[in-house]
């Protein structure tokens, strides 16, 4: 009777032995699989992230085109982000919105103003940027430069929501603004949004009277780390691998 007992549980713990190593095996396929995934993922981020780069580079270097071609552009559902333009018009320096930026470690804001065009819309110009002390228009009078002005310049687009939860939210009262809010800047500004042009524009380096704004302060830097994601996971992939290749051979020895 005991060696019957004996046996059932040998036979109970055999197999309960071969269920856990079925689960430990499945487990390990599907992490490797996982990881695998992840990696393969990151590659195809990389190939996306490498032609966006190229092509903001083309864009950078190509002859600037009209305020129309980068309408119509846009009306088409084209991505017109860091798309050279030409325009020109006269700027209404008395609506000017200020969105806190830093500049070479410098705290300040940068100077969205709206220049009139010659059908009367506006469209909001990133003059660039001026130290935290020359808020005030007043402080750089010289760089309030006056009559028909032609801003070689990059299209940037519009946002539709805060970015962030942690990005604070736009303080209207003072005119300062911590994200771009097209529809913000021009209500606060007594603009009427119909007549504003959908998105914005960067003017380029061409200095200002004075030296304020600095022009030129589009931000390039898109961050590309996708290849070092994508070695990461097919690495730990890999580890799995002999980790488990390594658990197999001590185990039949």
């Amino acid at each position: 009777m005991r060696a019957q007992v004996k046996s059932t549980v040998v036979e109970e713990s055999k197999s309960a032995s071969r269920l856990g190593q079925i689960a430990g095996a499945v487990l390990v396929v599907a992490a490797f699989a996982v990881l695998v995934s992840l990696g393969t993922w990151q590659m195809q981020r990389l190939q996306w992230k490498e032609a966006l780069i190229a092509a903001i580079a083309e864009r950078r270097s190509a002859p600037p085109v009209s305020l129309e071609e980068i309408e119509a552009m846009a009306a088409a559902g084209e991505d017109i982000d860091y798309r050279a333009v030409q325009v020109s018009g006269v700027y209404d320096h008395r609506k000017e919105r200020h969105f806190f930026a830093t500049h070479e470690g410098r705290t300040g804001y940068y100077v969205f103003t709206p220049l009139t065009l010659a059908d009367g819309r506006a469209l909001f110009v990133n003059r660039g940027f001026v130290p935290f002390e020359k808020k005030d228009a007043s402080t750089r009078s010289e760089g309030q430069v006056t009559g028909s002005m032609t801003i070689d310049g990059l299209a940037r687009p519009r946002l539709s929501q805060k970015p962030s939860a942690l990005v604070p939210d736009n303080d209207i009262a003072k005119n300062i603004f911590y994200w771009k809010d097209l529809d913000g800047m021009a209500g606060s500004a007594g603009l009427d949004a119909d007549r504003v042009v959908p998105f914005f524009v960067d003017a380029d380096v061409a200095e200002n009277p004075g030296g304020l704004p600095i022009g030129g302060v589009t931000q390039f830097d898109v961050p590309n780390n996708h290849l070092q994601y994508a070695l990461t996971w097919y690495g730990l992939a890999a580890a799995l691998v002999a980790v488990s290749g390594l658990y197999l051979y001590r185990r039949k020895r």
